[in-house]
């Protein structure tokens, strides 16, 4: 397993104006040359005419994403998938504190290894327990606003 790794740029760091128009120009690129897989040559507006940076399609698109959500104001956060994480960052990325986060784990809810005497979490394990967290929050909306229609309260 690896360690985590990940990198972070917090929201406001990048102009959202000039994330903007990068993401248009990308998002234009990637539109015409949809059927392609090949490699894409990204030409710097250094002058330099002869040098390109050439990326890997998928990284491309990875990199619109991030250029959308940079856009929106927002921070985006890059972390390898077998990133394993120490209960502090993991607590972090819930926005929980660390304590609540530590009985997480004892209770069975997300799954952990022990190093030593230190918890460690795989930031793919992270990621299930977000999802599914996520699903139960939306399930018990659904149902509340049912019973809101069915008591005539909407």
């Amino acid at each position: 397993m690896g360690t985590a790794t990940g990198r972070k740029i917090e929201p406001g760091v990048v102009d959202a104006r000039d994330a903007q128009r990068a993401l248009r120009r990308v998002n234009d690129y990637l539109s015409r040359t949809a059927h392609s897989n090949e490699d894409i040559q990204v030409h710097l507006e250094t002058g330099a005419t002869d040098e390109a940076l050439v990326l890997p399609r998928p990284v491309a698109e990875m990199f619109a994403s991030m250029l959308a959500a940079l856009a929106n104001g927002q921070g985006v956060q890059i972390m390898p998938v077998d990133a394993v994480l120490t209960t502090q960052q993991a607590a972090g990325m819930l926005n929980v504190s660390r304590p609540y986060l530590i009985g997480l784990l004892e209770s069975g809810e997300i799954p952990y290894k022990l190093v030593g005497r230190h918890r460690r979490i795989r930031f793919a394990d992270l990621r299930q327990y977000l999802r599914e967290d996520d699903a139960k929050r939306k399930e018990a909306a659904d149902e509340l606003m049912e019973l809101d229609q069915e008591l005539g309260l909407l």
